[in-house]
């Protein structure tokens, strides 16, 4: 079979919702014209014209007055949804995909189906900010590893929290953020520096993602070339899990203690 041929069939299909429909419909259970109208809302002819192209494509068989799918048909449906159901992920998580990518960062693609994600949008522009806050929060006194190409305010009021609630915290920055903590969070730096729970490194090279690693939650941030964070996935995914925490150990072996860099009064 030539490729077009299979491209012929596969335009076929996807040229219409109603013979997608049809074709699902028929997955499910032998069914006769008039019946197949009523279950996807189409016209006789149009229900009729659809059947004509599946029985040209050996697609569906009639017998008994009543269509059913053949073999062949079951496979081109479960296929096809598949990659309806791949072209939706690609949807949903294609700006957290691309931001990784344009980044440089190899994250897993198999831990991508499992994982829950949060979206930055007009109506909420902090809606990851406020999910990674809120996963510090519910924390209770356990390890946290992150790592953030900014410092704002909202991270720093809950390490803190998290500290006082008997947290180790781990957190890796880049030079630009340890800047700007030192300029605009000072007290935030200091406790830093001073709190023996805390640790805070600094890469020497950018940082472009972020990572968060508490209990049996791992995340991965993607940020925009402004450093706004857009979108973060939560797993507990071993591919994942694993990931983040081989991540978070190589940018730690490649960065310097913050009281290193600081200079302080």
């Amino acid at each position: 079979m030539r490729a077009e041929d299979g491209h012929d069939g596969a335009q076929y299909l996807a040229g219409s919702p109603v013979r997608v429909a049809i074709l699902r419909a028929l997955r499910d259970d032998p069914r006769r014209p008039a019946e197949l109208a009523d279950a996807v809302d189409a016209t006789r002819t149009t229900v009729q014209r659809s059947l004509g192209g599946f029985r040209e494509r050996d697609w569906v068989v009639k017998r008994d007055a009543a269509y059913r799918v053949t073999p062949t048909g079951e496979r081109v449906h479960d296929a096809y949804e598949t990659l309806l159901t791949e072209v939706e992920r690609g949807e949903r998580y294609g700006g957290f995909a691309e931001t990784l990518e344009r980044a440089g960062v190899d994250f897993p693609p198999e831990g991508i189906p499992d994982s829950d994600i949060t979206v930055a949008s007009e109506k909420n522009p902090l809606a990851v900010v406020d999910r990674l806050t809120e996963l510090l929060h519910e924390n209770h006194g356990g390890e946290v590893r992150a790592v953030s190409p900014v410092v704002i305010r909202q991270f720093n009021d809950a390490a803190a929290a998290a500290l006082d609630d008997g947290a180790n915290v781990e957190l890796i920055i880049d030079r630009d953020a340890a800047d700007t903590s030192v300029a605009e969070f000072e007290p935030a730096t200091d406790r830093a520096l001073d709190d023996d729970a805390a640790e805070v490194y600094v890469s020497a090279e950018p940082i472009e993602y972020g990572l968060f690693r508490c209990g049996d939650v791992a995340c991965v941030a993607a940020y925009d070339e402004q450093n706004n964070p857009r979108c973060v996935i939560e797993s507990t995914d071993d591919a994942v899990v694993d990931w983040v925490d081989d991540a978070f150990a190589s940018l730690r072996a490649d960065a310097t203690r913050l009281s290193t860099v600081v200079e302080r009064a």
